[in-house]
């Protein structure tokens, strides 16, 4: 399999002779995949750090989604992917375990791109990845990936109404290289999360956090998130960095939250 470091300077190069196209595009028909191989120690330590989790036990619930990222840049960069992957922006990922993962576990992954679908603000793209163990599925993920459009997509559904606001638990500072702290540890090195300059290059004032990183940190605050079996976030409005953040939760139901009067919600999602 092509290196990391290969797929994102193949989609750098190719992104910009790519447009975001119409919903009936064809996508790739075959699924990227990896050999059984476990967890490595070193970079999970790491993940586990920077989104708060325990440092032993079972894998976060959102860890496959890690490993599995590599050959969602391997699909996202072919020739035949019809969206440009530079500037992609995650909006939505639904989560199901069916089992709690031992770090040791011999998980084969698989990605591939089910459907396109019409966005207010663009294109989106439905990815799917999939983990077994002996050939017995363990875990799998839907995402949402949102190529922007230069003009507004009037047929898309409208903008989704405001959500009731949850108790505040925590609040949190990040920092400013937190794109670049978390994309040392995921693989995900996304101009839009890395420096300013960057991430003003794709329509943000300032870098943004990682989505996956805003949901892993919220799910780490659950009282036992190995027990973690389903999951629904979407990523309503970009973090900035450095910014200040609110975590809020009812105990099933959670937002991330603008700092200060929490006006604005960057995040709400659901667990059982």
């Amino acid at each position: 399999m092509p290196s990391l470091t290969l797929s994102l300077a193949r989609g750098a190069v190719t992104s910009p002779f790519k447009r975001a196209g119409r919903p009936d595009a064809a996508l790739p028909a075959d699924r990227v995949r990896r050999p059984a191989a476990p967890a490595a120690p070193g970079p999970l330590a790491a993940y586990r750090t920077i989104c708060g989790f325990p440092a032993t036990g079972p894998l976060p619930v959102t860890y496959p989604h890690v490993l599995a990222f590599p050959l969602a840049m391997r699909l996202m960069t072919r020739r035949d992917f019809p969206l440009p992957v530079t500037g992609l922006v995650h909006t939505w990922i639904e989560i199901t375990a069916h089992r709690p993962l031992q770090p040791e576990d011999l998980l084969e992954l698989a990605v591939y791109a089910k459907e396109l679908s019409p966005h207010r603000r663009g294109t989106e793209v439905t990815v799917v990845t999939e983990a077994r163990v002996a050939g017995e599925p363990v875990w799998e993920s839907r995402s949402g990936y949102l190529s922007r459009h230069a003009t507004r997509n009037e047929t898309a559904p409208e903008p989704r109404t405001p959500v009731p606001e949850l108790p505040a638990v925590a609040e949190w500072r990040l920092p400013g290289n937190l794109g670049r702290r978390y994309a040392a540890t995921s693989g995900d090195r996304n101009p839009i999360h890395l420096h300013p300059l960057t991430a003003r290059l794709f329509g943000f004032p300032r870098a943004i956090a990682h989505g996956m990183w805003t949901v892993a940190r919220c799910l780490a605050e659950t009282p036992e998130p190995a027990l973690l079996r389903t999951v629904r976030a979407d990523f309503r409005a970009p973090v900035l960095l450095p910014g200040t953040v609110t975590y809020a939760s009812d105990g099933t139901a959670f937002q991330l939250r603008g700092g200060g009067d929490g006006a604005r919600v960057h995040l709400t999602g659901t667990t059982s």
